[in-house]
């Protein structure tokens, strides 16, 4: 569960009615990732000073972080697996498609994230392939961390500069 700030108790209800939709959905119909990844996106909003999270329909607010998600993930991709239609997914969450993507240009633009591929909504299976989440500047040059000595890495990750995946 999101940890929320304890200064706004009216934010707990609504988090937790969007986190429902997110795991309604993802759980059933894409799978744990999604959810988790989803989740992770709707407490960095719950954390804002001003968080959007208190205006707006919850499960609204559920189908854009689920959309966020879906289209760094390249979850409406064909190639991919888990892949879903974007109308499929407009469905299952009862909202329309251009709402779902009009509220997840605003989660994007809210938290300054890059789509697709941003590494921190990554999926696990795409991190290790990100063509720029490994690079770090060591002593003014860009490198591959993954290159790198194993304590280095370490403590590449304890900065918060890594990815959590696994190091080739």
């Amino acid at each position: 569960m999101i940890a929320i700030n304890n200064q706004r108790p009216q934010l707990r209800p609504r988090v937790e009615a969007i986190l429902e939709v997110i795991s309604e959905v993802c759980l059933e119909h894409l799978d744990e990732e999604y959810a988790i990844l989803s989740a992770r996106l709707i407490g960095k909003l719950a954390r804002k000073r001003s968080s959007p999270l208190l205006r707006g329909q919850p499960r609204i607010w559920a189908a854009g972080a689920i959309y966020t998600i879906a289209v760094n993930n390249f979850l409406f991709d064909p190639e991919q697996m888990p892949h879903m239609r974007a109308a499929e997914l407009s469905k299952l969450l009862e909202v329309p498609q251009a709402t779902m993507g009009i509220r997840a240009n605003q989660i994007r633009k809210l938290l300054g994230l890059r789509a697709p591929l941003d590494p921190e909504f990554s999926r696990q299976d795409l991190i290790e392939d990100h063509p720029t989440a490994w690079f770090v500047q060591v002593d003014g040059l860009i490198v591959d961390a993954r290159t790198l000595p194993d304590g280095l890495q370490q403590q590449a990750r304890q900065l918060g500069l890594l990815p959590n995946a696994v190091s080739q």
